[in-house]
């Protein structure tokens, strides 16, 4: 009895922490509005009545053992495909519904609580790209972030599948790595110098080491419980990592180098500022995004020492953060649907309204050379836009699969290529670029 209600547990809490990081797919209308103000997505939402129809009593028993209704179906709606991941994701955590049920709860979501989002806005241009999409292995896995290592191998995060998976691109054959430590919700992903490819354990407050040769994983224990998502890592140019903490709103670093494993953390001066993406400057200087309010900050490498920058307009979200060249920042706004540059040398800020309007949610962004890269995240299907800051033009292409949401992207570094992760349809996806 005692193992049944200690499993029961778990399954729920398993299952809220994916209703939790699910909520930008589930919850989206909302989700302006939380994230704009820096709280949790799905909070005061008005409660939810179901129409009746087949599928109703299921999504009432299974949808509401383990939280509330709003957090299932509350804000927003989707494309059918979009529905079935969103199953398959919570299938994978734990929830119990059985093979004939699926089906039956996926049409009942898709005919009620349709997608209503909007519509993709193609701008044509002079530059070639070609997409190409791959399903990884594990349903409902929720791919998070992309990673091109430095052999040439594309990792991503298995979020609730708890894996790390690996893609060889020469081969297209997958790998995937099971993580030791339950429900890890593995997030953000770094590559060291000896090609230890190093994540976020965004459900169990912690960051991992995995050897791909052997399959060993070490883990960093957060020393403070208030320390419990660990989110987006980056390495520094001296081979010491960094990494946010968006709920638990603090800064930390690992240096591997002097072998002590101490985990090192700041908190952020400001309540709620949620940090998010982080980049490398130049000079070694760590930027990242406080996507709870409208700054950016860094930090200095040795000192640790934060400075924030506020940007103009207070309803302003920077999810994602990108770096040019001459240190210049670049970031998506999710909230107001702009894409926005910041000098931090000389205090010049200039934004340009995204081509897929105010509601497109600018989300995964890199640099190649000058030319800015990002998606949309927020339109139906998905956007992959580039952005000439030389002439500010844009192009955009449609992301054939509709991708369902592209957190996180990742160049290689010849710039050919930018690889994503597809989140809401399951898998990973290669831009290439035509070259001149």
């Amino acid at each position: 009895m005692v193992a049944g209600v200690r499993n029961k547990a778990n399954r729920c809490a398993s299952s809220y922490r994916l209703l939790l990081l699910t909520a930008a797919l589930l919850c989206s209308a909302v989700a302006g509005q939380s994230q704009g103000q820096g709280q949790p997505q799905g909070q005061n939402q008005q409660p939810v009545v179901l129409p009746e129809g087949p599928g109703k009593a299921i999504i009432e028993k299974e949808c509401t053992e383990c939280h509330a209704l709003n957090r299932a179906v509350g804000g927003g709606g989707r494309n059918r495909s979009e529905w079935q991941s969103v199953i398959d994701m919570m299938v994978t955590s734990g929830t119990k519904l059985t093979a004939d049920q699926i089906p039956v709860v996926v049409d009942y979501l898709t005919a009620n609580f349709p997608d209503k989002s909007p519509k993709a806005v193609v701008i044509p241009g002079a530059v070639e790209v070609s997409i190409k999409e791959w399903t990884v292995p594990t349903p409902g896995s929720r791919p998070h972030d992309p990673l091109v290592a430095p052999d040439g191998m594309i990792w991503y995060t298995g979020q609730r599948a708890n894996v790390m998976g690996r893609f060889d691109p020469k081969t297209e054959q997958f790998k995937e790595y099971p993580l030791p430590t339950k429900d890890s919700g593995p997030h953000g992903l770094a590559a060291d110098k000896d090609g230890n490819i190093w994540y976020t354990g965004n459900g169990a407050a912690l960051v991992g080491r995995l050897n791909p040769k052997t399959g060993e994983v070490k883990e960093y224990k957060m020393p403070d419980p208030k320390a419990r998502d660990p989110h987006t890592p980056i390495f520094d140019k001296r081979g010491v990592l960094y990494f946010t903490l968006q709920g638990a709103n603090m800064v930390g670093r690992i240096d591997p180098r002097n072998g002590n494993d101490e985990v090192r953390l700041i908190s952020m001066p400001t309540p709620r500022s949620n940090p998010y993406g982080m980049v490398v400057g130049s000079d070694g200087s760590i930027y990242f995004c406080e996507f709870g309010g409208n700054r950016l900050a860094k930090i200095h490498p040795d000192t640790m020492v934060l400075t924030e920058y506020t940007l103009p307009d207070p309803a302003t979200r920077p999810r994602r953060i990108a770096i040019t060249p001459d240190d210049v920042l670049w970031y998506s706004d999710y909230a107001r649907g702009y894409l926005g540059r910041y000098d931090t040398k000389t205090g010049k800020h200039t934004e340009w309204p995204s081509p897929g309007g105010a509601k497109s949610q600018p989300y995964g962004i890199t640099a190649v050379g000058n030319i800015i890269w990002y998606s949309e995240s927020g339109v139906k299907p998905n956007t992959w836009v580039r952005f000439d800051p030389k002439t500010e033009k844009f192009q955009t292409w449609i992301i054939p699969s509709g991708g369902g949401v592209v957190r996180n992207v990742s160049p290689t570094p010849d710039g050919s290529e930018i690889w994503l992760a597809t989140s809401g349809v399951n898998g990973i996806a290669r831009v290439q670029i035509k070259q001149p």
